[in-house]
């Protein structure tokens, strides 16, 4: 795949690390047998240290503001102001798509004790999939795509969505299989995000907002 910026980062590199991550999260729910891909199960309850809710909080609310403010910082003719505006494409289409997920579905939280097998429980259930996580993941796609082949490392920031959905599953939020399908829709947001020469919302928004205020300095 070669995007706007001429990077090249095929498909296949993503799929050994989304694989090993996603077997260390099926791991965690080895031992159960519930929900539809078998590995369902309720964690211990743990929102203290690093797993706090307000924590994850501010992962959310930062990731959020980083991608606003710097995309309207940079521009999208800057290189990596153009990839935020891809990042805001992404994640505004994961947000979108998990929520009708969530109300379609209606499945309930570990915390209620209704069990992985519980679904279509009506409004108010909305445990599948983790739109937090998929926000995580829709954040981190683009950038992979367009950096990895240049700097390997960005893979890091894949810890993201694995954080965000280990300490989900910890606060009894999220099922193992709601984590990893809201994972793999902020994947598929971010991905197709980069597809794009110019990102939807800098089509559609005025160019004073896209132009970068770093340019008028």
């Amino acid at each position: 795949m070669e995007g706007a910026y001429g990077f090249v980062m095929p498909a296949r590199r993503i799929r050994p690390l989304f694989g090993a991550l996603v077997l260390g999260l099926v791991a965690l729910g080895a031992h159960a047998g519930g929900g539809p891909l078998g590995i369902d199960s309720v964690l211990k309850y743990d929102q203290s240290g690093i797993w706090s809710r307000s924590n994850q909080n501010a992962l959310q609310y930062g990731v959020i503001l980083f991608e606003v403010a710097g995309a309207v910082w940079l521009g999208n003719d800057d290189e990596f102001g153009h990839t935020l505006w891809q990042t805001i494409d992404a994640s505004i289409a994961s947000g979108v798509a998990a929520q009708v997920l969530k109300e379609t579905t209606g499945r309930p939280r570990p915390i209620s004790g209704e069990g992985p097998d519980a679904w279509f429980k009506g409004r108010g259930h909305n445990s599948f999939p983790s739109g937090e996580v998929a926000l995580q993941a829709s954040f981190v796609t683009p950038i992979i795509v367009n950096y990895a082949a240049r700097n390997p490392w960005v893979w890091a920031l894949e810890l993201l969505p694995l954080y965000d959905g280990v300490a989900r599953m910890k606060g009894q939020a999220h099922w193992q299989t709601d984590v990893l399908a809201g994972w793999a829709l902020g994947t598929a947001t971010g991905y197709f995000a980069t597809r794009y020469d110019t990102p939807f919302f800098v089509e559609i928004l005025p160019r004073g907002l896209t132009v970068g205020y770093s340019t008028k300095f």
